[in-house]
């Protein structure tokens, strides 16, 4: 295991170490806080969460940004902290009101701490959101939510819709067939 993180922190620092002298200071800025935060998605992708933590931290420090405190967030609940998870998906906003992740996550996160309601006005801003690369997650989140609220026809709605943006995103898929297994009307 300290093999990985020499390596990943080894290969995360190749590029930090170039200075480019003809930029101005805020584009280097922004370039070192996007390295940190790429240092940051290495080691959540790695399960590496304090390490993660650390690097996102780290970025916000150099240069806040929306990805920044959402990928915190997203680490902080892999620990589950969840109230500050939400709280750096709540900073990522008006950095970028556009990015649609930390809305999903914000509904994810309300979902895991057994409060649906109050996750489905964040997760239909998640659907609207111009930048975002994944719109099936919100769908998806909110036909488990309709689901659990015993709407299963507006469930069985959001799933087909999760499929539309992902026709293979297994989650979804699988949520259907259950719908159409206990409840074979639909």
């Amino acid at each position: 295991m300290i093999r990985l993180i020499f390596i990943g922190l080894l290969i995360c620092q190749i590029f930090p170490t170039q200075t480019v002298f003809a930029k101005d200071s805020n584009s280097v800025l922004r370039e070192k806080a996007e390295v940190l935060w790429e240092q940051g998605s290495v080691m959540h992708a790695m399960g590496l969460f304090d390490y993660a933590i650390a690097f996102f931290k780290h970025s916000i420090d150099v240069q806040p940004s929306a990805e920044a405190h959402t990928y915190l967030g997203w680490s902080l609940s892999h620990q589950g902290k969840l109230k500050e998870a939400i709280a750096h998906c709540k900073k990522a906003i008006p950095l970028d009101p556009t990015f649609g992740n930390p809305y999903n996550d914000i509904g994810v996160y309300l979902l895991e701490a057994g409060k649906p309601k109050a996750a489905i006005p964040w997760l239909r801003k998640a659907m609207h959101a111009k930048r975002y690369c994944c719109y099936q997650f919100p769908h998806y989140n909110l036909a488990r939510i309709l689901q659990m609220k015993g709407d299963l026809e507006g469930a069985e709605r959001e799933f087909k819709k999760a499929l539309e943006f992902d026709p293979d995103y297994e989650p979804a898929r699988l949520g259907l067939e259950v719908l159409k297994r206990f409840a074979p009307k639909l």
